[in-house]
């Protein structure tokens, strides 16, 4: 019996096949090494990987359920593969894009020329739940507010990438890529004997130049980086673990750190060292109780005032959630125009706005068509799924809609591409969503050549989340004609001095250790 046997393409667009069954050329030599494979032996295979994920620890967290803190994450064996004039697309768009929200938060933050000039209603960025109007005219290192971001993105039934969302808090997920490529490596080595992938381990490099480029001038020599960790109770703690190791820097919790005279030193057996760097995973209402939440065991009191006195630096930084507010998305189109004067390469999924009362209108007469987010939640929490929800749960969600308009929007369920999964015995077709990461320095910006493919492995779900079912694929990036596999770890586009130029031309354009408490698990984007 063969993988592929009774596989069926139709109705979606599908990432290895034609609609007449025939593979995609990328897909070519992957298909011809599956289809001499019995089910029996890839099922081998399989719990060959399960078994390393296990012994590893490469586990995610569910909140609420009983049934135990630490599951292993889904992986599935067969890869995602996207060619080269692809990725040029996507790595085009998503530079365009995160170019773009750097500067929408430099201007929110300081002249909020956009507001003054109604590209995006005043209304609906000071009222967002993660503007900081504390943070008014202070100025993150470089003018950088993003530094490691995760974009969303899906293909339709015409095979076309638009973006579903941005991440520019805390996204999380890029451990499971670098884990995902040593996996199938081990398992499944002679699959990338006739493709040029491109390497993805140049990632945790990049990121730590990147960061050690952050700290205080006076500091530059060799400075301290820290990655801040919720606790064990986080969803993503395991990336943290694996992230700070692979750095080579302290894995740290809140109670780690102290702040005395605007400095953040951290405890240690010897004694207090000074952080210059810290990549938090924790969201800004958890930071630092003497400015945010008072109730927060997780932050660092003082840690605020440090920051802004340019005594230590945060990536990302404080304030960057409005930016990726779901309400906010709707408008990164018409910033594109605004800030670069260009049209935007990677197109949004068409969306309707609550707070605007036609829109209103419609989302709540169509909530069987549609899909409805709140603005600021993550993980696949706070969505209902209009076309496959009861009317119970539609109603029940249009009185959430009617108090708060602000916090909701809605779009088209958009008929996900699909991709190969072994489901036990066979391949069957499900959807899936693809998250790069895309990292900004002083040099510029890096896209790590593979990203974060996640698969619905629930039969019809459209729900790629792991939280709700969903796992993961290896994202093979093949390299151009000519180029070796060992090259292009990330291309870098974009130099810090462009970037600068830009932001004043803009600017000019514009008028011149553990919680015990498993509520606060400072969500964010993870």
């Amino acid at each position: 019996m063969s993988l592929f046997e009774s596989y069926r393409t139709d109705p979606f667009f599908d990432e290895m096949f034609f609609e007449n069954g025939e593979p995609r050329p990328h897909y070519r030599k992957l298909f011809q090494h599956l289809k001499d494979m019995t089910p029996e032996e890839f099922k081998r295979r399989v719990a060959l990987a399960d078994k390393t994920l296990i012994n590893q620890g490469i586990t995610f967290a569910v909140y609420g359920d009983g049934a135990g803190t630490e599951k292993p994450f889904p992986f599935d064996l067969i890869p995602r593969i996207i060619p080269a004039d692809e990725w040029d697309l996507i790595e085009r768009g998503l530079k365009q894009r995160l170019q773009t929200l750097n500067l929408f938060l430099y201007d929110i933050y300081h002249e909020q020329k956009v507001l003054k000039d109604g590209v995006v209603p005043r209304e609906l960025v000071i009222n967002a739940s993660n503007y900081r109007a504390e943070f008014q005219n202070a100025d993150p290192p470089g003018n950088i507010y993003v530094h490691i971001c995760g974009t969303d993105l899906i293909r339709d039934a015409d095979g076309t990438y638009r973006v579903l969302e941005d991440n520019l808090r805390t996204p999380s997920g890029v451990s499971y890529v670098l884990e995902n490529r040593t996996i199938l490596t081990r398992v499944m080595p002679f699959m990338f004997r006739d493709l040029p992938v491109r390497p993805v381990d140049n990632y945790t490099t990049q990121l730590l130049s990147n960061l050690r480029e952050l700290a205080p001038a006076s500091r530059q020599e060799n400075p301290n980086v820290v990655l801040l960790t919720p606790g064990v109770y986080n969803s993503a703690y395991f990336e943290h673990a694996f992230l700070a190791q692979q750095l080579g820097i302290e894995l740290v919790e809140g109670r780690d750190l102290e702040v005395r005279d605007n400095i953040v030193f951290m405890r240690t057996t010897k004694g207090l060292e000074r952080v210059d760097v810290i990549y938090r995973r924790i969201d800004d209402d958890f930071l630092d109780p003497l400015v945010f939440r008072k109730d927060s065991k997780l932050g660092v009191p003082g840690l605020v005032h440090a920051y802004r006195h340019g005594n230590v630096a945060l990536a990302n930084s404080i304030g960057t959630g409005v930016a990726d507010d779901k309400v906010i998305y709707a408008f990164v189109p018409k910033l594109i125009r605004y800030y670069l004067g260009e049209d935007a390469i990677l197109p949004n999924v068409e969306t309707y706005l609550a707070s605007e009362p036609d829109s209103l209108l419609y989302i709540l007469e169509n909530l069987d068509k549609l899909v409805v987010k709140a603005a600021n939640e993550s993980g696949g929490y706070g969505m209902l799924m209009g076309p496959q929800a009861t009317k119970e749960e539609r109603d029940e969600f249009a009185l959430k809609i009617k108090e708060n308009p602000r916090n909701y929007i809605a779009q088209p369920l958009i008929a996900l591409s699909r991709a190969p999964a072994f489901l036990g015995e066979c391949c069957e077709g499900r959807h899936v969503d693809l998250r790069p990461y895309l990292l900004t320095g002083k040099r510029g910006m890096t896209l790590i050549p593979g990203a974060l493919t996640r698969v619905a492995l629930k039969k019809g779900s459209y729900v790629v989340n792991s939280s709700q079912g969903g796992g993961s694929k290896d994202t093979w990036v093949l390299a151009k004609e000519g180029m070796s596999q060992s090259q292009g770890n990330g291309s870098q586009t974009q130099t810090m001095g462009s970037m600068t130029q830009t932001l004043s031309s803009s600017k000019s354009q514009m008028g011149s250790p553990l919680s015990s408490n498993p509520a606060q698990t400072s969500k964010g984007n993870e």
